[in-house]
């Protein structure tokens, strides 16, 4: 090992807690194989309310689309197809398919598959048995069996996979996977009945009360602070919500426990609707990427049906969602998202990116500046990119990322707010926000950015500090936006939209060529304006309508 890696990963490793070391040390071990014997009784119970709408992703009798990538299930070897990427076969695993919109009509083909999977995916086998796609399958076959039934033999795989699943909860990750490992054991449990399904719905609302008391932040927001995850997370509380409603004699206190559950989807509802452009997608910051989770619309649709409350009405000006870190402003035709908030847990940051003082807007309800977004998890030099401070509309110092991302899912040293200051005026709206990332650079770089809004334009300074050798600001741009330069201006033009420009107050611009990537499997060209700063470290441009 390189000492320049040795080094990440001692700055990575400081900061996690015991629990996920003393699991990572655990799951070097030698693990007993699953317990395969008879499934308990089974509940007698209703079928589970239509859940949130997604699209199917099986497209023929042994044809997977998942993640832009379509894949054969043919012969046995495909669950475990090494040409695949890791996150596509967990997807193959998941099962999905079982609750998305139509799946009636492909029983046939769900139920010959779910019969293959298990004659061909033996006990303990990865990556189907890895803990993560068990608690996504456990759930999904869990509402099938609830809506067409399971026959005896697909029952007792059933409950191996919660018996596997109890003894290999994901502590060394924590975070959503292992809110998912809880609601997995939930749903097991109701399936059956007896002592040892008990057992295992008493241990997954022990986990998920504890959990959801640290992951759910004071705003709603997922600690994470990915809009993806947060809308991933928000549907598994509606689907226990649901199996909590329509399974009452599961649970010692059904009243409550709907109750609170009910409660802090509301929350994370409204959240979500604010971190949400016009055209009704997430804003993308972290890890995240459109059509992954169910759409915010299907999620409220989904919420109202349970009797959740539907989310807050919008307003006009300034919502700080404090505890996540996000700022909302808008005014006029605009609406942006800014990001003065930490990246994430400090002993979890693996779905990070480092994008601090990065933002988003929409003019005219089209989205026009965005960050670089998400379309793969695979380790190489695209996830590395991705998730590098260049791809996202802030700015760069000397090459470096403001956090130090490595690898797939690891960073070392963060970027951390400073000096936070909002300003709700009359005439503007003013948001100034300053961070240390850069501050482990030879010259002690701070960079401070300020956005104000007002009814006809948006404008960035940035203000880098310290001695550097080059800085550079950039926006990027939604693929219908088309760029020329114009002088010390550029001009934005959108289909059937009002004209846009950008202007350089301070600073130079200039034109580049890049990617977004809106969803797994997709990257689109796209154009973004570097924001090149005078000799004194300033830049300020103005985005005008």
């Amino acid at each position: 090992m390189k000492q320049s890696e040795a080094l990440l990963y001692a700055r990575t490793l400081r900061t996690l807690r015991p629990a996920q070391l003393l699991g990572r040390a655990r799951r070097a071990l030698p693990s007993a194989a699953p317990k395969v014997r008879p499934a308990p009784p089974v509940r007698e119970a209703a079928p589970l309310p239509p859940p949130a709408a997604r699209n199917a992703s099986l497209v023929g009798p042994t044809t997977i689309e998942h993640l832009g990538e379509r894949g054969d299930v043919a012969s046995p070897g495909d669950w475990t197809n090494e040409a695949q990427p890791l996150l596509w076969l967990y997807h193959l695993h998941y099962f999905d398919d079982l609750r998305a919109s139509g799946s009636e009509q492909r029983s046939a083909w769900n139920d010959a598959l779910l019969d293959r999977w298990i004659a061909e995916h033996p006990p303990g086998a990865a990556p189907g048995w890895d803990p993560y796609p068990t608690s996504i399958r456990i759930v999904n076959w869990v509402r099938w069996a609830r809506a067409h039934g399971l026959p005896a033999g697909a029952l007792a795989s059933l409950a191996t996979q919660a018996r596997h699943l109890r003894k290999n909860l994901e502590f060394h990750l924590l975070g959503n996977h292992l809110l998912a490992n809880a609601k997995a054991l939930v749903f097991a449990g109701a399936c059956f009945t007896g002592r040892e399904a008990a057992e295992w719905t008493s241990k997954g609302l022990a986990l998920l009360e504890r959990e959801l008391a640290e992951q759910v932040l004071a705003d709603g927001g997922h600690f994470e602070r990915s809009p993806m995850y947060h809308s991933t997370i928000l549907e598994d509380l509606l689907d226990l919500l649901a199996l909590v409603r329509w399974t009452p004699d599961a649970f010692d206190d059904p009243e409550g426990l709907g109750e609170r559950l009910a409660r802090v989807a509301g929350g994370m509802l409204d959240w979500l609707v604010r971190m949400s452009h016009p055209d009704g997608g997430i804003a993308l910051f972290n890890d995240a990427a459109l059509g992954h989770a169910p759409s915010p619309s299907a999620l409220v649709e989904y919420a109202v049906r349970l009797g959740v409350r539907p989310p807050s009405p919008l307003q006009p000006g300034v919502t700080h969602l404090d505890a996540s870190g996000y700022v909302r402003v808008e005014r006029g035709r605009c609406v942006a998202f800014l990001d003065v908030g930490e990246i994430g847990p400090s002993y979890l940051a693996g779905h990070a990116h480092a994008d601090t003082l990065s933002f988003e807007c929409s003019v005219d309800g089209n989205r026009l500046a965005v960050n670089g977004g998400t379309s793969l998890y695979a380790p190489g030099p695209e996830r590395q990119r991705q998730r590098g401070t260049a791809a996202h509309s802030t700015v760069e110092v000397d090459g470096a990322d403001s956090s130090e991302v490595w690898a797939s899912f690891r960073v070392a040293r963060r970027a951390r707010p400073i000096d936070l200051r909002i300003d709700d005026g009359l005439a503007r709206i003013e948001v100034r926000c300053a961070h240390d990332g850069y501050r482990r650079l030879p010259g002690d770089v701070v960079h401070t950015r300020t956005w104000r809004l007002d009814e006809r334009t948006l404008g960035v300074l940035d203000v880098v500090d310290g001695a550097f050798t080059s800085a550079v600001g950039r926006i990027h741009l939604h693929p219908h936006v088309r760029a020329e330069a114009d002088g010390q201006a550029v001009a934005l033009h959108r289909t059937g939209a009002p004209a846009t420009r950008i202007d350089a107050v301070k600073g130079s611009l200039e034109l580049g060529d890049g990617v977004w990537a809106p969803r797994f499997g997709a990257t689109l060209p796209n154009q973004h304006v570097r924001c090149v700063p005078d000799e004194g470290g300033r830049s300020r441009v103005q985005i005008a309508w």
